[in-house]
């Protein structure tokens, strides 16, 4: 799936490595770790990509004390690797050249609410459900949902989005301000909290989705939502893929604010039942979700159920009862976990694009024609409202001709995306496993990127062999 061979071992600072585990360790104490299973731990993902363990991890208490870890990474030429819960899939958090990784979980407090103004400033450990859960009382919530339970501030750090994104879009659009320790050690803030602002660079969108190769986020201020008075939800099968994707197509054109508008295909939907203990018809279908008032999602309900029947789809089933609702979506969320079920055994290429909506249907068709001629398993789930899709192809890592054939289908994939003007990474960032598409999707682009993280960044210590070298 294009993990480099320049993201391999790589060089190590053996002297340096060793010098700065000294100084930590006799700093930081026991907040410093070096066991192997922990190591290990830190360098895991829910993917192939094979993990690279870092040489220490260390467990800061404050933004202070990241600062102080930086700095002597910085003086030792380590590197740094950020880490938050360790949920991202292209390799992020793996540690290439060794070094550091610096675990953010114990900075999990919400530092302010401000309910008028709908925001909040929350540390980098916080995660999506445990702010949720605190905001409760509120009546706001953060509406960006992954799936995982993710740390907030690698979700910043990853430009995540999930499955309602199509009405609250991304971190991108939600995320009004960070702080961050750079590679020098100094801790800057972005932007204040003002809906707008023009006040030069845009530094919080250069954060954003840095992956930590510009620094380590201390803090992130986020934009929250009213809770809906009213949620419907439910499910609609389709005859084809096809026939699936025009709905979707046709719901989004004709401005029917929609919430979550989940494709499966049939063989994904197979998977969920099995794992869920669900009886859905085991076709291609829509999971949906409005948010408004009573009326207000009855009647969106009602004019999506007139374009699945346009577009040749069955009944579409929906209530407003929210346990159902619970059960319809946690068998979404848990579909990576579904699909392995498929090949007992089996490790999962977690891939995704994302095309223009009008191209959506042409492009998941082409990619099951695809699938079928190279005679893979890979269901496949899409946030289809953002003409953004996942494909998970299950394979023996074992066995050498099955990776071959994986790598040369996801190479396929995202030229197929490419050519239609979209992108190799909806919302799984670059990390190790898709930087030789970079440089197709971005051309001369990479090497702005390149120098911004030379002039940030001399050393290379902050999360290097992520996004691109600087030899490549």
């Amino acid at each position: 799936m294009g993990l480099d061979s320049s993201a391999g071992a790589g060089l190590r600072n053996e002297e340096g490595i060793a010098a700065v585990i000294g100084v930590l360790r006799q700093r930081f104490g026991e907040q410093l770790q070096t066991g192997e299973a922990l190591r290990a731990q830190h360098a895991h993902t829910t993917t192939y990509i094979p993990g690279q363990l870092p040489d220490a991890v260390i467990f800061p208490n404050s933004a202070d004390e990241i600062k102080l870890i930086v700095r002597a990474c910085a003086d030792h030429r380590v590197p740094v690797i950020p880490y938050g819960t360790g949920t991202s899939l292209e390799g992020h958090v793996n540690a290439p050249h060794g070094g550091i990784s610096i675990d953010v979980s114990r900075l999990d407090h919400v530092l302010e609410v401000n309910t008028e103004d709908l925001d909040c400033t929350v540390e980098p450990g916080v995660t999506r459900e445990q702010l949720n859960a605190h905001l409760r009382d509120t009546g706001l919530f953060f509406p960006i949902d992954p799936g995982a339970n993710a740390s907030l501030g690698g979700m910043a750090a990853t430009r995540a989005s999930g499955t309602n994104a199509v009405r609250y879009g991304t971190m991108r659009d939600n995320v009004i301000a960070v702080t961050a320790v750079t590679a020098a050690g100094e801790e800057i803030r972005t932007a204040r909290r003002a809906r707008k602002s023009s006040a030069g660079y845009d530094l919080t969108r250069l954060f954003v989705g840095s992956e930590g190769t510009l620094g380590v986020l201390t803090s992130v201020t986020l934009r929250l939502q009213g809770i809906p008075q009213a949620i419907s939800g439910g499910v609609c099968p389709f005859p084809s893929v096809e026939a699936a994707c025009n709905a979707v197509i046709m719901t989004i054109q004709m401005g029917i604010p929609v919430a979550r508008i989940e494709l499966l295909d049939a063989l994904q939907m197979k998977a969920c039942n099995a794992y869920s203990n669900l009886d859905n018809p085991e076709v291609p279908s829509l999971f949906v979700e409005f948010h408004g008032t009573e009326a207000g999602v009855a009647e969106q309900a009602a004019m999506f159920a007139e374009i699945a029947a346009e577009c040749g789809g069955g009944e579409f089933l929906w209530t407003a009862n929210p346990e159902r609702r619970t059960e319809l979506w946690k068998a979404r969320h848990n579909a990576y976990w579904a699909s392995l079920k498929l090949r007992p055994g089996a490790k999962g290429i977690s891939t995704d694009v994302c095309v223009p909506i009008s191209r959506l249907a042409e492009c998941v068709v082409a990619t099951q024609e695809d699938i079928a001629s190279a005679g893979l398993i890979a269901p496949i789930v899409g946030h289809a409202g953002d003409g953004n899709f996942h494909v998970l192809v299950l394979l023996d890592t074992e066995i050498p001709a099955e990776i071959e054939a994986a790598e040369a289908f996801v190479g396929r994939l995202n030229a197929r995306a490419l050519a239609m003007d979209g992108t190799c990474t909806g919302e799984h960032g670059i990390g190790q496993g898709k930087r030789r598409y970079l440089s197709q999707e971005m051309g001369e682009g990479v090497s702005v990127m390149r120098q911004i993280k030379q002039a940030l960044d001399p050393l290379n210590i902050m999360n290097p062999g992520k996004i691109f070298s600087f030899d490549g």
